[in-house]
């Protein structure tokens, strides 16, 4: 009966999402003017999609919800209201193609030509069936490790947090293949084999949750570095921004664990990203001041360690107090139930259809 009432509350909260946006592109229509005053028509619906996620209490639901609409779905508009981001297209999007491009993370197939089509999935990483077949299964593989006494706490820390990676891939693709499938959208990749990356600012730019780079930059970064550049010149100004960057990356991820956890945030997981905004700023000095670059062998497996060892110490905790896990296991056990239920009733249907048929 509570998976019932999450369903109901979840579709609830997304009609009221699409007709909210169905307003902002009937604004963008009605009036062409960028600035102070199409923001302010748009203030309504971006302070309703920090709320809407509360409707909601399961992790999965609640939590993508969270990340497509108190996250994305606001700076995309933050930037339209200022003539700017992906909704801001020319020519202008229709009403699907809007909808689309503001709640998911998602870029436009259509004006592609296939060879450039081809050209981004070899570039971008898009994966294959299989790549998340693996994946999966090495998921599988975690599950029953998770309640024995005699595996290392900070080895479930591990695989927590490839578990977090993983579910997140899969439901991106899931989400992308329906978007394409419906609107003839494609999911803008979030991951690009994060555990290649070579350096810091390789694994934030260019490898980890590509679409929310690709908001920041433009939201937050662009802006930043502008106002840094009269101070101190172009070439260090990147620095700040980038930092300002991991700042705001962290206000909005204590943000999703509220929804989450519906706790008082304990600014763990801002610190978290203060500590890599930190870091990639070094990272982004060091380069501009030696031309030396550490060799693929070392940088990667460095790179890598450092995440896993500062994720383990700092995010996957504050997770963890939003529930996370319980959560987790009651909506698998939830979600099991429900797909038996469906192939029960496919079962009885398949049964009586043959019978009909011989009959």
């Amino acid at each position: 009966m509570e998976m019932d009432d999450e369903l109901s509350n979840f579709i609830l909260v997304w009609i009221s999402a699409v007709a909210s946006l169905c307003y902002c592109y009937a604004v963008c229509k009605l009036s062409r003017s960028n600035g102070p005053r199409r923001l302010l028509c748009f203030l309504p619906v971006i302070c309703l999609f920090l709320g809407l996620p509360l409707r909601l209490t399961s992790i999965t639901l609640c939590g993508l919800s969270s990340f497509f609409l108190a996250w994305l779905a606001n700076f995309k508009l933050l930037l339209l209201a200022f003539g700017k981001g992906p909704l801001s297209a020319d020519p202008p999007l229709t009403l699907t193609q809007f909808l689309s491009v503001a709640c998911l993370p998602i870029k436009l197939q259509a004006s592609q030509p296939q060879g450039h089509y081809e050209l981004a999935r070899e570039k971008k990483g898009l994966k294959s069936p299989l790549n998340y077949t693996v994946k999966c299964l090495l998921l599988a593989s975690f599950v029953p490790l998770y309640e024995k006494e005699w595996v290392h706490p900070t080895l479930v820390k591990l695989m927590y947090a490839i578990h977090m990676y993983v579910v997140l891939e899969v439901w991106l693709a899931v989400v992308g293949t329906a978007a394409r499938a419906l609107a003839g959208v494609r999911l803008e990749p979030q991951f690009d084999e994060p555990y290649l990356s070579t350096s810091l600012q390789d694994f934030w730019g260019r490898r980890w949750n590509l679409m929310v780079t690709s908001v920041l930059h433009p939201a937050v970064y662009v802006p930043i570095r502008s106002i840094c550049a009269s101070w101190i010149g172009r070439k260090w100004a990147s620095l700040p921004a980038a930092f300002c960057t991991f700042l705001v990356s962290g206000l909005m991820h204590e943000l999703i664990f509220y929804h989450i956890g519906r706790r008082d945030p304990t600014w763990v997981v801002t610190c978290f990203f203060l500590l890599h905004g930190a870091s990639v700023v070094a990272d982004i000095g060091l380069k501009k001041a030696v031309r030396w670059r550490l060799p693929a062998v070392i940088s990667r497996p460095l790179t890598v360690g450092y995440v896993a060892v500062t994720g383990m110490w700092l995010f996957i905790p504050s997770l963890l107090e939003c529930d996370a896990v319980p959560k987790a296991q009651r909506e698998t056990v939830a979600l099991i139930e429900s797909v038996r239920g469906f192939w029960s009733v496919m079962r009885v249907a398949s049964s009586t259809i043959a019978s009909a048929l011989k009959n």
